[in-house]
């Protein structure tokens, strides 16, 4: 009888302890894996919200370019490019105007006036190389979220296990099986597992949200520097080639 009062009191007291209270007297291991599981979600969670920002205003900012582009004369897109730095699309046009007018000073002139096709060449060279260069700042952080998103729910898993060993190891050092002596080991190694889980889930949707997000824009860069060359040849009267791209 006296047995199952102290069992049930020892139940009691498990009952009333929270999540928190059961990681600080979890052991070391569990409460490191825990630590880095809580920093992959802090992590992760930043790089969502940055990225989030990022790829709308770049989405934004290059339907913006393209309207003023197609619309008005070149002179005029380069001012839109200057207020609408946040697009890729205008990066690209920045770089080229930039390169032709580098390459209009070589020549002694103070403005491009009219383009050979080694300029042409030089000019689809540095589209491709900008174009690129874009793709790969728009993608910053995406590897930490599938690294995240992949090794997190291995992290918990063996915290899991750590608590199981430490339930287990309770037992033998009490030499039974009562609630109150494998509750703790279970409990850390459900809230290890559970951290992981929190620590991926998110990681691992808005990774494939934002490759999604970065495929049209890729698209867009491809298109655009295809389109913008194109352009180039057309105002400069140079034989018209294939579009040179450093994009894979």
């Amino acid at each position: 009888m006296g047995c199952i009062i102290v069992g049930a009191a020892m139940g009691g007291s498990l009952a009333s302890l929270d999540a928190l209270s059961l990681v600080w007297q979890a052991s070391w291991v569990v409460q490191l894996v825990i630590l880095l599981l809580v920093v992959l979600s802090v992590v992760s969670w930043t790089i969502i919200g940055f990225k989030w920002r990022e790829l709308r205003r770049a989405a934004q900012d290059s339907e913006a370019f393209l309207e003023v582009y197609h619309e008005a004369s070149l002179d005029a897109a380069y001012r839109a490019a200057r207020d609408l730095d946040r697009s890729p699309l205008a990066a690209i046009f920045l770089a080229a105007h930039a390169e032709m007018s580098r390459l209009a000073r070589l020549d002694g002139k103070s403005a491009p006036t009219h383009l050979d096709e080694r300029h042409v060449r030089v000019l689809a060279r540095q589209i491709g190389w900008t174009g690129s260069r874009e793709g790969l700042r728009l993608e910053r952080g995406l590897p930490f979220l599938a690294t995240t998103g992949s090794a997190a729910p291995f992290i918990g898993l063996f915290g899991t296990v750590v608590g199981i060993i430490n339930a287990f190891q309770g037992i033998g050092r009490a030499g039974s099986a009562s609630l109150a002596v494998v509750a703790p080991g279970i409990a850390e190694a459900l809230i290890a597992t559970a951290a992981g889980l929190f620590a991926a889930i998110p990681a691992t949707i808005f990774y494939n949200y934002f490759v999604g997000e970065l495929r049209g824009l890729s698209s867009s860069i491809d298109l655009f520097a295809g389109e913008f060359e194109g352009d180039l040849r057309r105002l400069t009267g140079a034989p018209k080639e294939p579009v040179r791209a450093a994009r894979s």
